[in-house]
Formats: C-alpha cells, sequence, structure tokens
C-alpha cells in the first residue's frame, strides 16, 4: 500500500509521509525522525488488533516470535565462543529488527552493516541511543566505495565520532575516496575492511598466490591483492584511513544442499582471511586486525551443538574439530586477530535458507522462516495444470515475492523445487498444505508459487492429482518466499503477528516502517 494513500485515508489525520532523501541534505544537523514517528503511530492506529483476514492484501508479515528466536540464536553462539557479532540490517530495513539484532547486551558493542547508505542515515537516531548508554557503535557500508558516497558517509563519521564509520575497499583507487571522509571537517578517518573474493566473485581483490604459502614479503608482487595492501597502509600512514581487517562473504555457500556442509565454507573464509591478514602484517608487524567471516549458511553454522558445547566432542566431524581448532589457536596468540562474524537474512530465514542446509533439521525448519507474503486467491482455472490439476490466480507477482530462485542444485535438473514461494500450512483447509521437510529442495509437493509476472502469481499443485487440496474464490493466502531480502523490496512496512499468543497467533501486533532506496 502507497504511504500517501495511507496518510490520506486515516481518520483524517493531517501527518505527512516520509520524505525522500535529499542527496544534498546535511545529515549532520538531521534530528530523530520524527516523521517516521508519527507514520509509524497511524499505522499503528490503523492495523494493529486486526487479524490477517482484515489488512489489504498483498502485505509482507514478520513472525516476531520467530524473529527472537532466529536472533537469540546468533548472539548466543557468538558470545559463548567469544566471537566479533556484525548484524546485516539490509534484509528488513527497520529499527525495530536492528534492535532484535544487535540485542540490548551494554557491554557488547554495536556493529552492523549496511549496503546503501539510506539504512545508515535511518539507523543514525538508534546508534546515538546506543553510544549514550555507552555501547560502542561501528556501521559498515558493505558496498565497496564509489565517489558518491563519500559526503553522505562524511556527514555520518562527523554525527557519530571516532571509528563509527568504516569502508569496504577492494581496489587501490578506492582509497581517494576515502580520503575525502577524512579530510572533511567534522569528520574521522574512516576504518577500512579489505574485501576479499573468497570464490563467489562478485566482489573483493583475490588473494595472491604467495598468501597461503607464505612467502608474500613487501614489494615482491605486482599482484592487485599486495598492491591494495600496500596502498592502504600507505594511505594509513598519512590519516586517511584506518586499517581495520579483512572481510569475506561466501555467497557460493547457498548452494550446500546436505546438513551442515556450510561449516566447510565457515573454515575457508577463516582460512583465507588469516592467510591474507599474516600477509599484512609482513608489511606491518603486529597491526592490529578484525578477520570478519560470513553469509547466513556460513555464519548460522556456529550454532552446530558441538561447537558451542564446552567439551571436546565432534562427533567425527573433521570441519567442526577445524573450526574449534582455528578458533582456540587464535585465542592463544601472543598477538591474536579478532574473529568476527557477520550474517543478515538469519534472522527472517527464507526458502533459499532452507534449501542449503546449512544446519539440520533440529536448528533449521520451514517453520522458522519468519516472513510471509499475504495474499488472495483472485481466480481459478481448473484442469489448467500439471495432470490436469488447477492453478489458481493470487494478486502476488514478481514485485511482492521476488524473482530470484533456489538455485537448482540437484544431480537431474528440473526434478528440485523451481517455484517462486511455497504456501504457509496456514488458514483452514490449507493447514494440511505439506511443508517442506528435510528432504527439501529435492522434495517439493503442495501448493506453491509456478508462475509469477508483475502483479500475478499463479499458484500450481506439486503432487498426485487426487491428493489436491481444494481452493476458494477470495481465500487468503501466506506464502514463503524464496528471498527475504527481495520480498520486502517494494512494501513500505511489515505487518507484525506473534504465533505465542494462542488463538491470536493471526492478530497485528505492531507495524514496523521499512526504509526504501539508496
Amino acid at each position: 500500500m502507497n504511504i500517501n494513500y495511507l496518510v490520506s485515508s486515516i481518520s483524517r489525520q493531517t501527518a505527512k509521509p516520509r520524505e525522500p532523501h535529499n542527496l544534498f541534505k546535511d545529515t549532520s544537523k538531521m534530528d530523530s525522525p520524527t516523521s517516521d514517528a508519527s507514520l509509524k503511530e497511524q499505522l499503528k492506529s490503523r492495523f494493529v488488533g486486526k487479524t490477517l483476514d482484515q489488512v489489504p492484501t498483498p502485505s509482507v508479515i514478520l513472525d516476531l516470535a520467530k524473529l527472537e528466536t532466529n536472533c537469540n540464536g546468533m548472539l548466543e553462539a557468538t558470545e559463548k565462543l567469544g566471537l566479533l557479532w556484525r548484524a546485516h540490517i539490509k534484509t528488513h530495513k527497520t529499527t525495530e529488527l536492528t534492535r532484535l539484532q544487535v540485542g540490548n547486551d551494554k557491554s557488547t558493542p554495536v556493529n552492523i552493516v549496511v549496503s546503501t547508505i539510506i539504512e545508515a542515515e535511518n539507523i543514525l537516531p538508534l546508534l546515538k541511543e546506543y553510544q549514550s548508554k555507552g555501547r560502542k557503535v561501528n556501521v559498515l557500508f558493505s558496498f565497496p566505495l564509489f565517489p558518491s558516497a563519500a559526503s553522505r558517509l562524511a556527514d555520518l563519521s562527523a554525527q557519530l565520532g571516532p571509528d563509527s564509520i568504516s569502508l569496504m575497499i577492494d581496489h587501490s583507487d578506492q582509497l581517494v575516496s576515502a580520503a575525502t571522509i577524512a579530510h572533511t571537517t567534522g569528520a574521522y578517518p574512516p576504518l577500512v575492511f579489505i574485501k576479499i573474493d573468497g570464490g563467489y566473485h562478485r566482489a573483493g581483490v583475490q588473494p595472491s598466490p604467495s598468501f597461503a604459502t607464505g612467502e608474500s614479503t613487501q614489494g615482491d608482487s605486482s599482484h592487485p591483492s599486495e598492491v591494495l595492501i600496500d596502498a592502504v597502509l600507505e594511505a594509513e600512514k598519512q590519516n586517511k584511513c584506518v586499517l581495520h581487517g579483512v572481510y569475506i562473504h561466501a555467497g557460493h555457500s547457498y548452494g550446500t544442499r546436505t546438513d551442515w556442509a556450510a561449516l566447510g565454507y565457515l573454515a575457508q573464509e577463516f582460512q583465507i582471511c588469516l592467510d591474507f591478514a599474516e600477509a599484512i602484517r609482513k608489511r606491518s608487524p603486529g597491526h592490529k586486525l578484525v578477520l570478519s567471516v560470513g553469509a547466513t549458511p556460513t555464519a548460522t553454522t556456529i550454532q552446530h551443538p558441538s561447537i558451542i558445547s564446552s567439551g571436546d566432542n565432534n562427533n567425527g566431524d573433521s570441519s567442526v574439530q577445524k573450526l574449534k581448532a582455528f578458533i582456540t589457536a587464535q585465542s592463544k596468540r601472543e598477538n591474536p586477530f579478532s574473529l568476527e562474524v557477520h550474517a543478515g537474512v538469519y534472522s527472517t530465514l527464507d526458502l533459499q535458507q532452507l534449501a542449503t542446509h546449512a544446519r539440520d533439521s533440529s536448528l533449521l525448519k520451514a517453520d522458522d522462516i519468519a516472513i510471509s507474503v499475504l495474499a488472495e486467491i483472485a481466480s481459478l482455472y481448473p484442469s489448467r495444470g500439471k495432470n490436469s490439476t488447477t492453478e489458481a490466480l493470487i494478486n502476488a507477482g514478481c514485485l511482492a515475492l521476488g524473482r530470484e530462485p533456489v538455485t537448482d542444485k540437484g544431480s537431474i535438473p528440473g526434478v528440485d523445487y523451481s517455484g517462486w514461494g511455497f504456501l504457509m500450512p496456514w488458514g483452514g483447509n490449507l493447514t494440511s498444505n505439506p511443508t517442506p521437510g528435510p528432504d527439501f529442495p529435492r522434495v517439493h509437493p503442495g501448493w506453491q508459487v509456478g508462475k509469477v509476472s508483475q502483479e500475478h502469481g499463479i499458484l500450481v499443485w506439486d503432487g498426485k492429482p487426487e491428493d489436491e487440496i481444494p481452493l476458494q474464490y477470495g481465500q487468503r493466502v501466506r506464502i514463503w518466499p524464496n528471498h527475504s531480502c527481495i520480498a520486502g523490496a517494494c512494501f513500505d512496512w511489515y505487518l507484525i503477528v506473534d504465533s505465542r499468543s494462542k488463538g491470536r497467533e493471526d492478530e497485528v501486533v505492531d507495524v514496523w516502517p521499512r526504509w526504501r532506496g539508496w
């Protein structure tokens, strides 16, 4: 629903919708976002207390109970292992879920990752709140630095103070823009993470082969990674930045399909970062560095029971043994590297994450997915589907669900799940819709979104025709999306329900405005 429509329709209230970000606005003079607060109150007055049968469709829904469970799992695991934690907020782009991700332990720093500057600008009041309570804050802009970002990041630096802004650098030319931030009046030299390409090939500098053998020394190569290290250290000497650490994102771990296989990717991430950091220390002995690793599949594997337990039981898993040994070895070094884990979509989960089997079914199952898209059946097409099954039209297409697939990794192409969303077992007769189980995505019976266009989604039945669950015109459905970051992108707010409220699981208890833009 459009904000302008909402404002005009709420009982003659006159509050204005949020203003779009002005690229020339001086964020150093930003006040608390009273317009956002006003919008939230308007949204609550309209929706809180209503059920999911009474709200407009399509709407995007978050389950508070599941969000808290997912967020607490990461906070507890990193605490037990003595790891630093950095929460990525790009998935949801809300203040409220950021609070859950960073927790309320005043002794821990608030380290977050953003993928757009608008996220950092909107989370600014919350970060100031945490600073007022004595918590250190740091925002990492995770996109490799581009020139037009510098002025806005400098404004944020001036607002938050020293060591509050981190940058992602994967090419020496970007250091010119980093210097712009450092030289802006009121701002401070930014912290810098060198972004490493660990095999995903989206962004990052590829490590020199010599790093893995320990042969790297200053000036011995023209390899881009060594050129970059030298350039960052030189910029640091000139007070243009502070080399804070190395960062890696194992996006290719989304392709795992067996329980705990992502643990192997996590071990690789740590080793690649360690080799890179050792190459830095050969040039700058004793340099303090953070090794930041993660993607939701790899980061969440630290919840493995044998990893977070205090005993020596590895259940014969060499990946578990290797990771525990790595963490222990770093803690015993005379000048250890700090180990940090980062992740974002773990908070909501989605079908892509379910398909990875990054954890076993005791810790990762369909019922843990906290996000769903509420839609209505607008038409029915009997016998149009496979084996003369029914197809149904819903008012949620790719603008509501996204158009990112669950990558087909099956041994026989076309057998694994290839839809655009899966119906939750929710509402009337659909409570019996099959739930994706331990064999997902290879096995995927039930109602799912088989085709999408801009506003249209087509429900298809996968399974025996005689097992088809009947659908009705006007029936409401909730859909688990493939990728929650994309599914939320076209919505201005999330409707919040709480499945712990027995008998009131479908009642809206809160509304969270969502930031949009760059």
